[in-house]
């Protein structure tokens, strides 16, 4: 049941497979052309145990790290559901590790992720990450775009 989640990004445009359970289904893609130097790891591999996701990320970004902005959207069926924006690094008291990092030095984090104790209906999730490196978001550091496909209901 538990399910190791784990993939190092090579190859821009081609979609990988990242884990499958008797409840879920995952796998991404970049959504830019440019190979990137990241690697991460999930567990477990599954929606219906209601446990938080533990998430390991190694990663050598491609410029300094004075700013940071992740922007997340997701779709469900083909809807969007949900658009989340969040600076990171500000670049004055930042509280999290990678703010100040210097462009190919290695980022290597744990973290929990709290999205486990959400309720997913079965259906086809898409996933979307931009990360930015500046405000506004002008130089997109990573793209990513996952897709979860819940394979059963969990409620």
């Amino acid at each position: 049941m538990f399910g190791l989640l784990f993939f190092t990004l090579f190859t821009p445009g081609v979609s990988e497979f990242l884990c499958t359970s008797s409840d879920l289904e995952l796998s991404y893609t970049f959504c830019d052309a440019t190979v990137h130097d990241f690697m991460f790891n999930v567990t477990p591999c599954s929606i219906i145990d209601r446990s938080d996701w533990t998430a390991a990320l190694t990663w050598i970004p491609r410029s300094d790290i004075t700013f940071l902005t992740i922007v997340f959207n997701v779709w469900y069926n083909g809807a969007r559901v949900l658009h989340w924006k969040e600076v990171l690094c500000s670049g004055a008291d930042d509280k999290y590790s990678v703010c100040g990092m210097l462009k190919g030095e290695t980022v290597a984090s744990s973290f929990d992720i709290k999205g486990a104790r959400i309720t997913f209906p079965k259906g086809n999730y898409n996933i979307i990450l931009h990360v930015f490196s500046d405000i506004p978001e002008n130089n997109m550091i990573v793209c990513l775009n996952f897709t979860m496909i819940v394979k059963q209901d969990s409620f």
